[in-house]
């Protein structure tokens, strides 16, 4: 059986005993009902994973001790800020899920003129909760050792006026060449995704003036979620990875 991989928020180092955290601990006692004497692997946003065996295991209540460490190499040449505009229902659980899988190192949820998705307050709060969840559950299933950051939602404009040394871009059907054409100074790279009705001329005004780069995916229309991970993987292609 595949060793599993479980996120543990706490310093990690050989030779030390600790309890997992609830959620960790319900799911190798509870759900894959391991018992003592078994293995599995932890990170904690290093570049390593830390072997370890079960010293107690309950529904409820997990105990370990690291028996090693081993340097995880698994992330990308390349760093990717996606900034996404919220869609509807689970379509944003799965852009997050996948953009994390290829690689993406830190996402930010946008507020459009079209977004269509109305949240604030305790809700949005929890939301973003949720889709840092889902963040860690991606890395755990993709085998990466550093965890994504998921930033508080903020407004499409906020977003593309932040001060950055990274190349900037944006889908756009009218664009003079795709992700083919361009050349990086610097490994870094903002993507904004706009939502299912585009953005508006507006938006688009304000991409230009903050010298976004317009750029082409194909002559088909595509949908947001197939828009962003399109779009990562053909930066891995060509700049990670991949």
């Amino acid at each position: 059986m595949r060793i599993p991989r479980i996120y543990q928020d706490s310093p990690l180092a050989i030779g030390d005993s600790l309890a997992l955290h609830d959620e960790a601990a319900s799911h190798i006692g509870r759900v894959l009902r391991m018992t003592p004497g078994e293995q599995i692997s932890l990170f904690n946003g290093s570049d390593h994973d830390y072997l370890a065996e079960i010293i107690s295991a309950s529904k409820k209540n997990v105990s370990v001790k690291v028996l090693s460490s081993s340097a995880n190499a698994s992330e990308s040449p390349l760093h990717i800020h996606l900034g996404q505009v919220i869609s509807r229902g689970d379509r944003m659980d799965f852009t997050i899920q996948k953009s994390v899988e290829l690689g993406v190192n830190t996402i930010t949820p946008l507020f459009s003129e079209r977004c269509g998705v109305k949240l604030s307050g305790e809700r949005l709060e929890k939301k973003i909760h949720q889709w840092q969840k889902i963040v860690i559950g991606a890395c755990e299933q993709s085998g990466r050792s550093r965890v994504p950051e998921i930033r508080p939602a903020m407004s499409l404009e906020a977003w593309c006026g932040e001060q950055t040394d990274s190349l900037k871009l944006n889908l756009h059907p009218r664009a003079a060449h795709g992700i083919g054409g361009l050349s990086l100074e610097v490994a870094k790279v903002r993507l904004l995704i706009g939502p299912e009705g585009g953005l508006s001329e507006t938006e688009i005004l304000k991409t230009e003036q903050d010298k976004f780069t317009d750029i082409l995916l194909g002559p088909r229309v595509l949908r947001t979620e197939t828009a962003a991970l399109t779009a990562i993987s053909a930066l891995q292609l060509k700049f990670g990875d991949l």
